[in-house]
């Protein structure tokens, strides 16, 4: 099957974490998080046709993700919600009962973005704290599945029967999950449906994929997979390449290292790759062809763009799912605006739908 008749999921992002910008590194009032503010993205990226929507969350950055999530399930119709949920703050069986409730909601669109956090003011070793969020996952299949749940681990000891409220298809909501240390991707290995990458040149992207459907195979498992980034798409190349400029037109060093530290996971595996992959372009920021590292000057996490005309985003996104990308979660600055110039310009070329299991 050709790139041009595989079917994958494309999503966009609303920028609940303080994360929206004109200029990067300067923060703007009009597109600081808000309810009113990420809603508008949220009603946008459903507008322009999007199939999914990551609500991403932050213990240290702007608004609750949960109660966004319940408070924009009944304005959409269509988009599923990619709701992020962080490990270290949640007790299984609730989490398990809030998402049901919220799946209801929503009709039976609920995906879920397992975040492996630590309990905030506390500090747990990468194994005990991926682990953590390896029972989490297998404890909410269990319930979620209708299951009675008797569960002995390192964490969770927990006997208790099927909950009454269920989700709408009686099974989990598709779990995604990403991390690049050895013991992020064991945990994901045998416990998530879509293994979520950030961006990264194509050998790695291709190193790891293959790596990642090894270890899922060792244990009777497969994986879709789903790659997270920023997208730059104009007219022209040239006038993609001057949008990019601009937006780092007003950033200064000690600005964007200041953003960076905001976030919880500054010493990660993955961070450090994004780090590694800004120090690798050329003086340009491009790392390879159409991907852009100057958005990691001012952005912890997610650090690149698919910079480009419409025919090269396209062509870009075609790459990808030739590697074996099952799933898009796109971004780009300002969101509702780039939402609107990727739905027109890039996403009717795409065949897209809902990532099915």
């Amino acid at each position: 099957m050709s790139t041009t008749d595989k079917t994958c999921e494309v999503s966009w992002f609303s920028a609940l974490c303080d994360d929206d910008y004109e200029f990067l590194g300067q923060p703007d009032p009009a597109l600081a998080s808000s309810w009113e503010h990420c809603r508008n993205i949220v009603l946008q990226a459903e507008k322009g046709g999007f199939d999914n929507i990551l609500l991403p969350s932050g213990y240290a950055l702007g608004i609750d993700t949960t109660m966004f999530a319940g408070a924009i399930a009944p304005l959409v119709e269509k988009i599923r919600l990619l709701w992020a949920v962080r490990m270290g703050e949640d007790w299984p069986p609730q989490l398990a009962r809030r998402i049901a409730t919220l799946d209801r909601i929503l009709g039976g669109r609920l995906t879920v973005n397992i975040i492996s956090s630590d309990l905030p003011g506390e500090k747990l070793d990468s194994r005990a704290r991926y682990q953590r969020t390896l029972e989490v996952m297998q404890i909410l299949k269990i319930m979620l599945n209708g299951e009675h749940l008797k569960y002995e681990g390192e964490f969770y000891n927990l006997d208790l029967p099927p909950a009454r409220i269920t989700t709408v298809s009686g099974k989990c909501p598709p779990l995604y999950f990403g991390g690049l240390s050895e013991d992020a991707r064991e945990a994901a290995a045998k416990g998530c449906d879509v293994y979520l990458m950030w961006p990264d040149t194509m050998d790695k992207v291709r190193e790891t994929i293959a790596d990642m459907t090894a270890r899922a195979a060792k244990y009777g498992r497969t994986l879709k997979f789903g790659y997270r980034a920023h997208v730059i798409v104009r007219e022209t190349e040239d006038e993609a390449r001057v949008y990019a400029d601009r937006l780092l037109s007003k950033l200064d060093d000690a600005a964007g290292e200041a953003i960076r530290q905001k976030s919880l996971d500054t010493a990660s595996v993955g961070v450090t790759r994004q780090a590694e992959l800004r120090g690798a372009a050329g003086g340009d920021g491009f790392v390879e062809e159409n991907l852009w590292t100057g958005i990691g000057r001012a952005r912890s996490g997610c650090g690149a763009a698919i910079v480009g005309d419409p025919d090269q985003v396209l062509a870009k996104i075609r790459a990808y799912q030739a590697e074996g990308i099952d799933a898009f979660i796109l971004s780009g600055y300002p969101h509702a605006a780039e939402a609107d110039l990727f739905s027109r310009h890039v996403l009717p070329q795409i065949n897209h739908a809902p990532l099915v299991l």
